[in-house]
């Protein structure tokens, strides 16, 4: 079994350009799954409040949602670096609500980082979190918990503009403490500039090549999410038609008496006349 990789780890991988692959997960098999297939990292996104919940978008979610998901992902995938994701509310307000909150993920879900959005706004959150001893991981450019400031989910800096503020988010970010950023759907030339430009690792999530490591939503990467798909998503399985086509057998079979066989039932232990006599009592 791999050891489990520390932030340390992937400093040196940034350093030989040895990439990163990690995957959102928010329960026991997927996580599983991701690390019998040797996955380097594992985010418990708040995504999950449209995967698993089935909500508009990731606002919703609340601490103790995040909370219960990374202990279910973390039983599952014991030995594999976990980061947990800062719910809308769990930080904003204030360093000391920040620091509890992040504290949370380590304490009650045995998490091995936090994650949370936002680039110079949040610069004291960050500070504050890495002073107590957590590592910290940026997320800027779309960042979903803001996106009504946004105008939507919409990709950033695709203007001289726009990518001046994120290179300032990212420098900030790397500023105020944080060991690693995520940048969502920002353009590959801006993606290369920052990489560069940074001595923590740069991850992408939509935001192309030329980084550090590559980050997927395991419901859009399966097929499991069908509300929308991201332009920048490649799907790699088809898990709900695969899921869909098994439950019409389904239903077919018990519709039409051929579930259940013989060979999925209990028979019983004593003869026959003994059951006979037994059901005649009653």
């Amino acid at each position: 079994m791999a050891k489990k990789k520390t932030i340390l780890d992937f400093m040196e991988m940034k350093d030989k350009d040895e990439k990163v692959a990690w995957i959102t997960a928010y329960d026991f098999p997927t996580a599983q799954f991701a690390e019998k297939a040797g996955m380097d990292m594992i985010l418990v996104g708040d995504s999950l409040g449209m995967v698993v919940k089935g909500y508009k978008g990731t606002i919703p979610v609340t601490m103790e949602d995040c909370i219960a998901h990374c202990q279910d992902v973390r039983r599952g995938a014991p030995n594999t670096f976990c980061i947990g994701d800062m719910p809308f509310g769990s930080y904003q307000v204030s360093d000391e609500k920040a620091v509890e909150s992040a504290a949370r993920f380590l304490k009650e879900a045995d998490m091995d980082a936090i994650k949370l959005e936002g680039g110079e706004r949040v610069a004291s959150q960050i500070k504050a979190i890495s002073e107590a001893g957590i590592v910290v991981f940026g997320h800027i450019g779309l960042t979903p918990q803001s996106s009504g400031q946004l105008g939507g989910f919409k990709a950033q800096g695709l203007t001289v503009d726009s990518a001046r503020g994120l290179i300032k988010d990212a420098l900030a970010v790397e500023g105020a403490g944080a060991q690693a950023i995520l940048l969502e759907a920002v353009p590959p030339e801006v993606t290369e500039f920052i990489t560069d430009k940074l001595d923590i690792p740069v991850y992408s999530i939509g935001a192309g090549l030329p980084c550090d490591g590559q980050l997927l939503i395991c419901g859009d990467m399966l097929g499991m999410f069908q509300a929308f798909t991201p332009k920048f998503v490649k799907q790699y399985a088809d898990v709900a038609e695969i899921e869909i086509k098994a439950f019409k057998e389904y239903i077919e079979d018990v519709k039409n008496e051929e579930f259940p066989k013989d060979e999925h039932v209990y028979h019983i232990k004593e003869s026959k006349e003994k059951f006979e006599r037994l059901f005649k009592e009653f």
